[in-house]
């Protein structure tokens, strides 16, 4: 799949916004720490990657019903769903000045019932956009951070009414961020999130 910078300036996938907070001290710090232990921005980029991934839970997953989505609350509360944990990761990268873009999966909701809208980045490396799924490794997901392939959480299934959306966004997507913001709690964020872009 060919992916589509919706924004030519590759500045804008370098910008702090709400909730791409990267200018926040407990982002900095972060990004402080996980940089003093490696030589180089690819070693880097994969060591935030694991830490959003392994350290941070996802909240469906642990049960946790807070509703994070500001990249440095992500981090400060230690929970999220894959929104937010795309939004942490994308402000720790950035924090480091690689170009990171948000871009969005629709795929089948555990209950098989309807779609939702799953929430990953991209990030640029020679000169090119790869995919990377910090959503949180459990039994049947097994995502991981690569630049030869995509390892991502899923793989959507057409036959399913599964789509990958190929459009890279220097900003969260209005309507996965207003349902974020919007939500009291997990349960009020299942019944309103985007079923589709």
């Amino acid at each position: 799949m060919e992916l589509i910078q919706r924004t030519p300036d590759l500045s804008a996938y370098l910008a702090a916004d709400e909730a791409i907070d990267h200018h926040h001290p407990v982002v900095r710090r972060t990004a402080l720490r996980l940089a003093a232990d490696v030589t180089d921005s690819y070693a880097y980029a994969q060591a935030a990657y694991e830490f959003v991934r392994d350290t941070v839970p996802h909240s469906q997953d642990s049960g946790d019903l807070r509703v994070t989505w500001r990249a440095s609350d992500v981090l400060a509360l230690g929970t999220g769903i894959c929104h937010a944990k795309a939004h942490a990761l994308a402000a720790l990268l950035r924090a480091e000045d690689i170009p990171t873009a948000l871009c969005y999966q629709r795929l089948r909701h555990d209950d098989g019932q309807c779609h939702v809208v799953h929430g990953l980045v991209a990030v640029r490396f020679h000169g090119a956009w790869h995919r990377q799924d910090p959503r949180g490794n459990k039994p049947g997901v097994a995502a991981r951070f690569s630049l030869d392939g995509e390892h991502l959480a899923w793989v959507p299934d057409p036959e399913r009414g599964e789509v990958d959306h190929p459009d890279l966004y220097a900003a969260p997507h209005p309507a996965v961020l207003g349902a974020l913001k919007a939500a009291p709690d997990r349960p009020h964020l299942w019944a309103t999130l985007p079923t589709a872009l």
